[in-house]
């Protein structure tokens, strides 16, 4: 238990602390910080989510179907419930919504998967195959969902905004980019951005002068430089979904998932370039996690405990209650990883898209907070409690084999008779 709170838990804590006061002491402006969302955004998480899901294979899925759609069903549905739960009990935007679904429905796999199953059950083919498959649902299945709410939100409030006649909006002064390379040219032009409308990271900034804080579009955020070409109409949820596989951290893991299944397999020397940047990840998620706890007045409301509760306690009980129900009794072990596996922090990529996009982050923010501290009191209640439960399945295990001999001897006493 100690080791687990010293080599896991304390160091994530103490790094986020240390962009807390980066942020507090501003080590860091705004630009900066947003830097390092993109570094880990669209650089390190999508390399480090792509070297990890390529190193799985077809086996392991098929190896244990039941595991694997447990995992598929349960991750993905608790997802769904905790976007329609803040919604219902919160009153949340579809986008905010998302974000927080992000955030209390998908655990931080990637960051402290191996660093909190290993130590415990220890490094085989097991621990990997849990890890591997909750790794490949959450990041290839729940960060494209989620990308893809955002995008539809923000799209439903684009068009509520452009049919109210009184939304006068507001002047700003802001950079216009056009063309590429050398041919590219800068100019300040005025412009007026719709009252309540998501913009690009230039209005956002000149927003940001007169007092005012907008989300950021994620459609327009990446693509500014062909923002004046035409577009053909399109589906608005086709739309959504497309923008949101666009995005790196949700195109690496399906390109990877892909691989995976049609058997293509990266060389083995590809591996050492991928895991330099990739180390760059957790480390810089993490900083710029508590930078983003920074910029906002960190809190506890009734949100935040629902977060935290939903992520470390009601999550895991739903999956191994589902486990229990789906025939997996017999083994009690991978039911206590796949647990612990789904049981752990918010994942770090929800708090990163959170800050990016200036959606949720306060409350965002406060969740991943609190339910990185809080973990230390979950992961010891999970291991106590499969640990208590083993105990009493042996001794149940014990007395049930004992009265079946008993049994035999008195039926063999009678036959003699």
């Amino acid at each position: 238990m100690i080791s687990i709170l010293v080599n896991d838990i304390i160091p994530i804590l103490v790094i986020m602390l240390l962009g807390y006061l980066c942020g507090k002491f501003y080590f860091f402006d705004n630009d900066q910080r947003q830097g390092l969302n993109k570094l880990v955004l669209d650089i390190a998480l999508p390399a480090a989510l792509f070297i990890s899901i390529v190193k799985a294979t077809r086996k392991m899925f098929a190896q244990d179907i039941v595991l694997t759609l447990i995992s598929i069903v349960g991750v993905v549905g608790l997802f769904m419930l905790s976007y329609y739960l803040d919604k219902l009990l919160f009153h949340r935007t579809t986008q905010q919504a998302a974000v927080c679904a992000l955030i209390a429905g998908s655990p931080t796999i990637g960051f402290l998967g191996f660093a909190v199953l290993d130590p415990i059950y220890g490094n085989n083919a097991t621990t990997n195959l849990v890890i591997g498959i909750v790794s490949i649902v959450v990041n290839a299945i729940t960060i494209p969902l989620g990308l893809a709410l955002i995008n539809k939100g923000q799209t439903l409030t684009k068009k509520k905004a452009k049919a109210n006649p009184n939304n006068k909006g507001t002047k700003v002064e802001v950079e216009d980019i056009k063309g590429k390379g050398l041919n590219k040219t800068k100019k300040k032009v005025v412009v007026t951005i719709p009252d309540g409308v998501p913009v690009t990271d230039a209005e956002a900034k000149a927003l940001k002068e007169k007092g005012i804080e907008r989300e950021i579009d994620l459609a327009r955020a990446e693509i500014a430089d062909h923002a004046d070409e035409p577009h053909k109409p399109m589906n608005p949820t086709l739309k959504s979904v497309i923008n949101a596989i666009k995005q790196p951290v949700a195109a690496a893991p399906l390109i990877a998932v892909i691989l995976v299944l049609i058997g293509i397999r990266i060389p083995t020397s590809w591996a050492p370039t991928f895991d330099l940047i990739a180390k760059a990840n957790a480390g810089v998620a993490v900083l710029a996690a508590g930078l983003a706890l920074s910029t906002v007045k960190f809190s506890i409301d009734k949100e935040v405990i629902w977060n935290t509760f939903f992520r470390l306690f009601l999550t895991p009980a739903v999956i191994v209650a589902a486990a229990y129900l789906c025939g997996m009794g017999s083994d009690p072990t991978k039911i206590s990883m796949l647990c612990l596996a789904t049981g752990l922090p918010p994942a770090f990529s929800g708090i990163i898209i959170s800050s990016r996009y200036n959606i949720y982050v306060k409350e965002g923010a406060s969740s991943v907070a609190v339910s990185t501290v809080f973990f230390a009191v979950s992961c010891i209640f999970w291991i106590w409690l499969f640990q208590f439960w083993h105990i009493c399945f042996r001794e149940n295990l014990y007395i049930i084999k004992r009265q079946d001999v008993n049994l035999s001897f008195l039926l063999g006493i009678e036959n003699d008779r």
